[in-house]
This record gives C-alpha cells, structure tokens and sequence, in this order.
C-alpha cells in the first residue's frame, strides 16, 4: 500500500535529480530501423545513430524509443498492429542486452538508471492514430509501458489536427479532449509535437498535468511549421511543460532547409534502393548511409551553434525550466548538426552549451532535468 511516507522519500529522491548531471532524451526513432533494417542495439555500425556503445560514449542515461506507425496509408487497425508488433521488438531487445538495459516507466527508473550504470528505455507513443480513437487501446499501451502519447503525426485523425494537414480538424475535439483527461488519470504524459497550434493550446487547457513537445524547435529562428512560436512557448512554461529541442536541421536552420530541393534526386535513390535491398537489411542500411553521406557532401550541415541557438532562445522565452533535448536520432539520416551525427557526440553539445555561458546546473536541466519533473508530476497526477 502506498504510504505518506513513501510518497515523501520518492518526492524528495525526484527533485534531488532535477540538480544531478542526467541525460534524459525525449525522442529516439530508432526502433523503426530497427524493424526495417534488422539493427541490433549490441552491434555498433557508423550508419548507426543509436546503439549501446555510442549510448555509453554519449552518457545516456535513459530515453523514450519511438513506437511509431505511419500517420497516412494504412488503416488505423493496422497502426494499432504496427504499435504492439513494435513495442514488443523494443522489450524483447531489452531482454538481450540485460547488462545495459532495462525497460523503464517510472522517474525513480530512471534514477535507478543512472545508479546502477544501466541505460533505461521507455516507450513513448508517436501518433494518436495508433489507439484508433480507443480508450481502451490506450489503457492498453499505458500497460505495456507506454509512458507518453504524441497526439498525431504527419497526418490526422477523426480527433486531433495535425501541423502540416490543415484539412483535418482545428484541435482537440471533445473526445481529443477526453483523450487527454484519460492519460492525466492513468499518468501518461501529453505529447503535442507533429500537432497543429490550436491543437497545442487545446492540450494546454484541457491537462491538468504539465504537457511536453518531444522534438521540435523555435518558430522565430526557424519558420518550420511544428516548431513553437513564442506565445507557445510562453504558454508551455505556464503549463509547466517542457519542449525537447530537436536536433533535424530542417527545423533548426531556413537556409539549410532551402537547399533541401537540391536532394530530390538523391531522394528518388533513396526509394529505389528501400525496394531494391528490403530483404538485405544489411546491405540496405551500408546503400542508406552512402547516400546520407551524399547528401552532406551535397548541401553541407548547419553548425551546432545553431542547434544552442533554439535552446538559448526558448530558455530566454520559457525559461530554464522548460527547456529538454528530444534528438530524433535515426530517422532524420544525417540532417543533423555537424559534429552530433550521432549520440556518441553528445559532449560536443554539452561544450557548445558551457562555452555559450550555460551553468552546470543549467545544462543539467537541459540535459534531464526537466524531462525527469514532468514525468514525476504525470506520475503525481495519477497517484
């Protein structure tokens, strides 16, 4: 039975953590390379964004794995499909790596994490179409250990609008609306990227937990749809919410994204070669990387100081409180800052963040801090 007191020992364990150095990140894709290109999370390849030894280089404590399905082109029955079949590929590659993971749905899991030298994996939920307007599917994935929901993605559903598909609904209809109380019950937490604006302040109002924005960025640097304009920001800080800066540098940087017409052709590639090597995972994923670095040669990367650039901007808005990483890590290819093309990089960052003045309790916040806060208040929230 949960007692006052042990109440008192978690919360004061939790809010010791938002002062210690955690890497926390919000949003890793990884998990649909692995589905499409057979990686293993033990093996390190350098077309690789994310696996166990360059987790351990970068100092990942713990981070959300993407379960994901496609938003458009397949039925939501099959999303709720493709959901399961993916969540269970993430728990049972956790189950071959017992020595370096473990699957983690609480804060104090992701305290123990860093305790016992372990890299915690959560799951995060991308797409709102994936409970195919079901609470009970909802419930459902909460149990399986699904610890955030993103509302939508690239595409609507019958309750929720998406950034980049005005043609659907504004925001939250009444059952969005229900949606959103029932994972404030369960303590899943609200995921609002890939929505639409009225969609993010129809969330705001109606949770009565802090919401996060998993991967985007600064709408008044870069003028990217999904990213937050400014009143969104200072909304989200109201909220007491947290955006995870995402580090695709189509977001991050106009000029870069305007060279982006320059890849058609290397696109057009890219599709040839999924079809050409679906049943050589190897071989698709050595095709892949070649063609990632031909778009680098191509139209270059945006520095990382473009990447501090959104991070510095939305502490300045939001606040320091408000401020996290969700990387996006392995499905932007190699449309990243030069000099974080992988998560074994991620000290680069934390030297771009000291040398632009950010303080060692500062970037800790940035770093986990934040995130750790508002998965203890959705946790709180369901208690």
């Amino acid at each position: 039975m949960w007692t006052r007191r042990d109440f008192a020992i978690s919360l004061a364990a939790a809010q010791q953590a938002s002062a210690e150095p955690l890497y926390f990140d919000l949003h890793i894709d990884t998990p649909s390379r692995m589905v499409s290109e057979g990686l293993h999370l033990g093996e390190s390849q350098p077309y690789h964004c994310v696996d166990i030894p360059k987790m351990r280089q970068g100092g990942l404590n713990a981070g959300f794995f993407a379960v994901f399905a496609p938003a458009r082109n397949i039925t939501p029955v099959e999303a709720v499909k493709q959901a399961l079949k993916i969540t269970d590929l993430i728990v049972e590659e956790i189950k071959r790596y017992p020595k370096d993971l473990f699957l983690a749905t609480t804060s104090q899991d992701v305290l123990r994490a860093k305790k016992e030298n372990k890299i915690g994996i959560l799951l995060g939920v991308e797409g709102g179409h994936m409970i195919d307007s079901s609470l009970e599917v909802l419930r459902q994935l909460y149990r399986l250990g699904a610890r955030y929901l993103g509302l939508t993605h690239s595409g609507n559903t019958p309750w929720v609008g998406a950034a980049e598909y005005p043609d659907g609904p504004k925001g939250l209809n009444d059952f969005g609306k229900q949606v959103v109380r029932e994972m404030n019950r369960l303590g899943m937490m609200v995921d609002t990227s890939h929505a639409s604006d009225q969609t993010f302040y129809d969330a705001i109002e109606t949770s009565s937990t802090p919401i996060l924005n998993t991967h985007a960025a600064c709408r008044s640097i870069a003028n990217y749809p999904r990213n937050l304009t400014d009143d969104m920001l200072k909304s989200l800080a109201k909220n007491g919410g947290v955006l995870g800066v995402a580090y695709f540098s189509g977001m991050l940087d106009d000029a870069h994204r305007a060279r982006f017409p320059e890849l058609a052709a290397i696109g057009r590639q890219r599709a040839e070669v999924v079809k050409q090597f679906k049943e050589d995972h190897k071989r698709l994923s050595e095709e892949l990387w070649e063609l990632n670095l031909a778009e680098v040669k191509l139209i270059g990367q945006p520095p990382i100081s473009k990447l501090v650039d959104h991070i510095e901007h939305a502490a300045s808005v939001a606040g320091i409180d408000h401020v996290g990483l969700g990387s996006d890590y392995d499905s932007i290819g190699l449309k990243l800052p030069k000099d974080l093309e992988h998560i074994g990089k991620t000290p680069n960052l934390v030297a771009a963040l000291k040398g632009r003045g950010f303080s060692s309790i500062d970037i800790g916040k940035v770093m986990g801090g934040n995130a750790i806060r508002v998965l203890r208040k959705a946790e709180e929230k369901a208690r």
